[in-house]
């Protein structure tokens, strides 16, 4: 199995990599998409609670932490990838990283909905189902903050049913790869 690698771009761990096996359906953010998002969030970060749904490589979220998130719950299904994850926090020292081995629909029907995140990174993989999925989830289980942010990454060409009360700020284009932020507004 192949191992690759993506450097943190900003914040206390800038340059450091987070390396991960190569896993079905995994393509970690690129640095420009990365760098762009972060832009976008950089008044957002500091103090917020994150979710990484999808974790993969977990790049959104390390960044995120990286950036002063007060925490960050990874959920992903891949074991061996979970494993990559747990490596990544110990070697950056990431105690306020949560690694949750799960399916991430599962997960989202079975949390305690009192949890509410500030931050939800969704990049789920394509060709699937699981973006409107996750969304309705998150909506229906309560577990947006009153004025959470969630990114949306997904193929070019998807039609994405997002929910009502989500407001798109911002969106590009990199390739085939659509990413959008989204503002929860009721």
């Amino acid at each position: 199995m192949r191992t690759d690698s993506c450097r943190i771009i900003g914040g206390r761990w800038r340059g450091r990599k987070v390396t991960f096996n190569d896993a079905e359906g995994l393509r970690p953010s690129t640095d420009r998409v990365r760098e762009t998002l972060f832009n976008w969030l950089q008044a957002y970060v500091a103090g917020s609670r994150c979710l990484d749904l999808f974790a993969g490589s977990g790049v959104l979220g390390f960044e995120a932490l990286s950036r002063g998130a007060a925490d960050c719950v990874f959920v992903e299904n891949n074991r061996k990838t979970v494993a990559g994850l747990r490596q990544n926090a110990e070697s950056l020292g990431a105690e306020n990283a949560e690694i949750i081995q799960a399916d991430a629909l599962r997960w989202l029907r079975e949390t305690e909905p009192g949890q509410r995140f500030d931050l939800v990174f969704l990049d789920p993989p394509f060709a699937s189902s699981l973006l409107e999925k996750s969304a309705a989830g998150l909506e229906s289980r309560g577990l947006l903050a009153e004025d959470a942010l969630v990114y949306v990454e997904h193929a070019r060409g998807d039609e994405v049913e997002i929910p009502v009360n989500w407001q798109c700020l911002k969106q590009k284009k990199a390739g085939q790869v659509i990413y959008r932020l989204y503002a929860k507004t009721g």
